[in-house]
């Protein structure tokens, strides 16, 4: 379990002198994100000054971490790369396959009893590969990482979209596909667009019911799901410096929620304390050598208009505790709103859940305040309204508010405590009538609400708050309940008044777990032998992609148009879907089935065009297949949105679609995509959406001059025999056009290996 200092001592050695040889070159003081951002180039040389959002950049992280669902597909691609061991110090953390229904213990052995086969295929790829392996049980990836990873100034990829979490230990930590993580495992590049810089200025204090939370949540109110991306959010200023290091990471993991490639703060006291706490002093002492490195500089701080692409302020003492949805993460509302606005749009009023935890807010201090509303309701004569539900970030975590007699009171209340793992966040919570498909409220801590998202069901409106909102919220059984205003009745008949939470940002006695669930990898793992049963219903070998044969794609047809919103979990929408997520062929049948036909406005139900006949998207799209008809999808706006997933790429290549043509894509999605020997392209004119029939047939009239900077032209025949030309762009730099040339990005590894 060790957080590998003497790598953490190399960043720092040389992080001053290329920070101070990228200041000279750029020409101007530096924020904290360009500090990290140029300490971590991939050949260490600064002399090139950057164009913000346009130019592709090579970069050098110091680790990975993978979670369980990810990671299988992973290290599978990993497995084909021809390595023995990973160049890079690289964690997996298996916390997605555990389902919540009855209680931790009962869900956990279950999960174990069902995923053996996947736990076990895991373990032992760790342990040949040199990979270290948190079992399950363990925790949450991102709430382990900070507690034991993340270091200030530091660079991290993993293959969640939440990996931006460490950002709240002064990271750049950044979520990517799969076949990112390979490159990196490999000891390659990682290559990313070097991002944009939106700068928060956070002044005054939070006080009374306010948390960290509502920081993002205005924010997201602010710049929408896709107003961050591209972007690094950088947020700094006394606000930032008054609060905890466990309340920064969870403004950073929802910056995810934003679009934006990762969010960060500088290193200050709260993040010495935590490291310190986390048994993290040498680590600490080490941070406290290159202070100035680990912040932006004075001058950018004094003057951000003049050193961010987009600056926003906000006043802690006067935010509001803010609740979010339904549907989407950025409609935000203060809670002196939500009644009124509950009753002018339908929304069921009364609360079913409340649901506290996730790796967006499951740290001590985020139950020792929930809890503290917890025990107001046993004191004070208040029986919650709304069913309770936990997952704390880690057993780190659960042991010690165990401990100190957290889980106690919760439990007073009825509470169910779950597995330290996701669960319902991610759709991992077998919910007793969902299938009923009600119209109902629940309300969590959580990052996304979209539909679907927890319970599978497309009614349940889901709203996101703090972990102090939901415990006040679910007590009083309201959607619109303001504690800072409204009482409630008791078992007495009485009118009482919650009072604001309280909390310890660290444990007063310090952190306790007897066994955290880590297993290091083998020193030599040649001997370690990793077994796929040709059988499996869950594991599957894969087999590289086919290259390009050089020729325009023509005479395809159109899968699906998808209108508006089109998440990865209407890509591939995770839930019971997660069990095949090492099985390419099997979760393939899950593919684009949450997508909205733009031509009758339902789900699963495209036409075939070889038929006639209307049939859900992965059997159509598998019939188009077997008669060897290329296809492409068109979709909307910021297309891809929410998970690293790059299931969502990987399905519907396996299935032979050959292109994915959007007014715009979410960052993550878009790479995924290339990675896997995919078309990415944009209308050059967003109206040509419109133009897209049906019954299309298309064929490309230049793809033979595949080029960077050069957009290709697509020809749309109808049904009627007319014809729209449609030109599309691209972001393709000649390296990864090499990507689709070779079928994939790791067919082109392979090669590299080979030579």
């Amino acid at each position: 379990m060790a957080f590998d200092i003497d790598m953490i001592k190399a960043v720092y050695s040389q992080m001053g002198d290329r920070i101070a040889a990228a200041r000279k070159t750029v020409g101007k003081p530096l924020t904290l994100s360009e500090k990290i951002l140029y300490s971590h180039l991939y050949d260490g040389d600064a002399t090139e000054a950057y164009e913000r959002g346009k130019s592709y950049v090579n970069f050098a992280p110091d680790r990975i971490a993978c979670q369980d669902a990810t990671a299988q597909m992973a290290l599978l691609q990993f497995m084909q790369a021809g390595k023995d061991k990973v160049a890079v110090p690289t964690t997996v953390h298996c916390d997605h396959l555990i389902q919540a229904k009855i209680g931790a213990a009962a869900d956990l052995q279950n999960a174990i009893n069902t995923s053996n086969e996947v736990f076990n295929f895991l373990e032992s790829v760790s342990n040949k590969y040199g990979i270290g392996f948190w079992k399950p049980g363990a925790g949450i990836i991102h709430q382990v990482v900070l507690e034991n990873y993340a270091f200030p100034g530091g660079m991290m990829i993993g293959t969640d979209s939440h990996t931006v979490n460490a950002g709240g230990l002064g990271m750049v930590a950044v979520g990517v596909g799969g076949a990112d993580a390979v490159d990196v495992m490999a000891g390659m590049a990682w290559e990313l667009k070097f991002p944009k810089l939106i700068g928060v200025k956070l002044t005054g204090k939070m006080n009374g019911w306010t948390a960290p939370k509502d920081v993002i949540l205005k924010v997201a109110g602010i710049l929408t799901v896709k107003g961050g991306t591209g972007a690094i959010v950088e947020y700094f200023g006394e606000g930032a410096e008054s609060m905890s290091c466990t309340g920064k990471g969870t403004i950073c993991n929802m910056g995810a929620e934003i679009g934006a490639t990762t969010s960060t703060f500088g290193y200050d006291d709260s993040m010495e304390r935590y490291l310190r706490a986390t048994g993290r002093d040498e680590v600490a002492d080490l941070a406290n050598g290159v202070k100035e490195n680990l912040t932006g500089d004075a001058e950018v701080y004094a003057n951000p208009e003049q050193y961010f692409d987009q600056v926003i302020e906000i006043d802690l003492s006067t935010l509001e505790p803010h609740v979010n949805g339904p549907f989407t993460p950025d409609l935000a509302t203060p809670i002196s709103e939500m009644s009124a606005k509950a009753q002018e749009n339908g929304w069921p009023e009364k609360v079913e859940w409340g649901l506290i935890g996730s790796c967006t807010n499951s740290s001590y201090e985020d139950i020792s305040r929930a809890a503290s509303i917890a025990e107001q309701a046993l004191n004070k004569g208040l029986k919650p309204a709304a069913e309770f539900g936990i997952n704390p970030g880690s057993e780190q975590v659960r042991f010690t508010i165990e401990r100190d007699g957290f889980i106690d009171t919760f439990e007073k209340l009825g509470t169910k405590v779950f597995t330290n793992a996701c669960g319902p966040c991610i759709g991992q919570w077998d919910r007793a009538g969902a299938d009923k498909k009600e119209k109902n409220t629940i309300v969590h801590s959580f990052n996304r609400n979209f539909a679907k998202r927890a319970d599978g069901n497309p009614n349940t409106h889901a709203f996101v708050t703090s972990p102090e909102m939901v415990a006040a919220i679910a007590i009083s059984g309201k959607l619109g309940f303001n504690p800072m205003t409204d009482t409630l009745t008791n078992d007495k008949g009485e009118e009482v008044k919650l009072d604001p939470p309280t909390g310890w940002e660290l444990p007063p006695k310090g952190f306790d777990v007897e066994d955290p669930g880590y297993i290091s990898p083998a020193e030599d793992g040649s001997g370690v032998e990793v077994k796929v049963n040709p059988e499996s219903k869950r594991l599957q070998l894969l087999e590289g992609f086919n290259p390009w044969d050089g020729k325009n794609i023509t005479g395809a047809k159109l899968l699906i148009k998808a209108q508006g919103k089109c998440t990865t979990d209407h890509i591939s929408m995770a839930g019971p879907w997660l069990r095949y997520r090492g099985h390419l062929d099997n979760i393939s049948n899950n593919t684009l089935t949450g997508a909205v036909n733009a031509y009758n406005g339902e789900t699963d139900k495209v036409k075939n065009q070889l038929t006639g006949e209307l049939g859900g998207v992965p059997d159509v799209q598998r019939s188009y297949k077997a008669a060897g008809i290329p296809t492409i999808v068109v979709g909307d706006h910021n297309y891809g949105e929410g998970s690293s997933r790059e299931h969502a790429a990987m399905q519907p290549r396996h299935l032979g679609v050959r292109a994915v043509l959007v007014k715009s894509f979410a960052r993550i999605h878009e790479t995924n995509l290339k990675k896997q020997g995919m078309l990415a392209l944009t209308f050059a004119n967003e109206a040509d959406y419109d133009k897209i029939q049906e019954a299309d047939t298309i064929n490309f009239l230049d793809l033979t001059d595949f080029a960077p900077n050069k957009p290709l032209t697509l020809e749309f025949v109808h049904a009627d025999g007319s014809k729209d030309v449609v030109v599309t762009n691209h972001t393709y730099n000649e390296g990864q056009i090499d990507w689709f040339r070779a079928g994939s990005a790791l067919n082109k590894i392979k090669e590299q290996n080979k030579a």
